[in-house]
């Protein structure tokens, strides 16, 4: 039998694309200014120095950008007043364009960093091997920002929580379990993981995890990219429409053995191998895996160079 709930719940996506002209950018800002002040941060922490300093953060985000303040106070589930819907999740990104209507968004020059070779020359070092291609770190750069953001939201939102079900969460849900209790200061780490990937690419880098945190954040870059070129919103369309074609395009399987040491993190999505995480399990040590307790997560890997650990967190 069918369930009843199930055939009255059906889920839709709406897509839609509203444009807006900032007609006076002082008030804005000074508007997002005002919302930044009423906002209370879930977290542990929850004195006011420490509300405080995640508000100033917050201020530093949108001084003179209008893209970061109408981000902050444009709610998208706010045009979905209808009897008998309930929002399942919603996401969106502001970005300025030109009279043309083409975007303004300031990005890397991918066809001069990510320069793929096609001559096929035997001697060519570059034709004799995989190429990261200008579309494919575009489009992993972009979602890189994506997932950034909205991790960043998820810590905001949520702060300490621990995910559940019931919640409306944007990133961290995709984590696996282990990691689901972690602190609002765990999350921010990983979510700066996003923006360590996508410092990469703007450097004309491949986007080689340097620890556990990047390698999940790679991971659902390339999920995430995948779904948005399968379903038009990677911006290979529009923005990146110029950059030049090469085989090697978008090619995930070959992105996952190219760019990851291993894939043992994934493990930690199967209930049937709980506790593999630690270091003393019998089968983490078979596999040769390492700590991937929570952790242990922004240790670098002993072959890979650490971060800069004076770097900024975007919030």
């Amino acid at each position: 039998m069918v369930d009843d709930d199930a055939m009255a719940r059906r889920r839709f996506t709406v897509t839609a694309e509203i444009e807006l002209d900032v007609v006076d950018a002082a008030a804005l800002e000074r508007a997002a200014l005002a919302y930044i002040d009423e906002m209370v941060f879930a977290v542990d922490d929850d004195s006011e120095q420490a509300q405080e300093e995640l508000r100033a953060a917050e201020r530093e985000d949108v001084a003179g950008d209008p893209a970061a303040a109408l981000s902050l106070l444009l709610d998208p589930d706010a045009i979905v007043e209808v009897d008998g819907v309930e929002v399942g999740g919603a996401q969106y990104s502001v970005g300025e364009t030109g009279a043309d209507g083409r975007s303004r968004s300031v990005s890397p020059d991918f066809a001069e960093l990510f320069d793929a070779c096609e001559c096929g020359l035997p001697s060519c070092e570059k034709c004799g091997g995989f190429q990261v291609t200008p579309r494919t770190a575009a489009v992993l750069w972009t979602m890189a920002a994506l997932l950034a953001d909205q991790a960043f939201d998820d810590v905001i939102a949520h702060g300490d929580d621990p995910v559940g079900s019931a919640e409306l969460w944007m990133v961290f849900d995709a984590f696996p379990r282990i990691t689901w209790r972690q602190d609002a200061i765990w999350r921010r780490q990983a979510a700066r993981s996003f923006d360590d990937l996508r410092a990469d690419l703007t450097a004309g880098q491949w986007p080689q995890p340097s620890c556990a945190a990047e390698e999940m954040a790679l991971h659902l870059m390339l999920t995430t990219a995948q779904a948005a070129v399968t379903d038009g919103w990677s911006g290979l369309e529009d923005r990146f429409s110029e950059l030049p074609e090469h085989p090697d395009d978008l090619d995930w399987g070959m992105l996952v053995d190219v760019l990851f040491q291993d894939t043992d993190i994934l493990a930690l999505f199967d209930p049937s191998r709980d506790g593999i995480e630690a270091p003393d399990d019998d089968e983490n040590q078979y596999l040769g895996m390492g700590d991937y307790t929570p952790s242990a997560w922004f240790r670098p890997f002993d072959n890979m160079s650490p971060r800069d650990p004076r770097r900024p967190f975007r919030r």
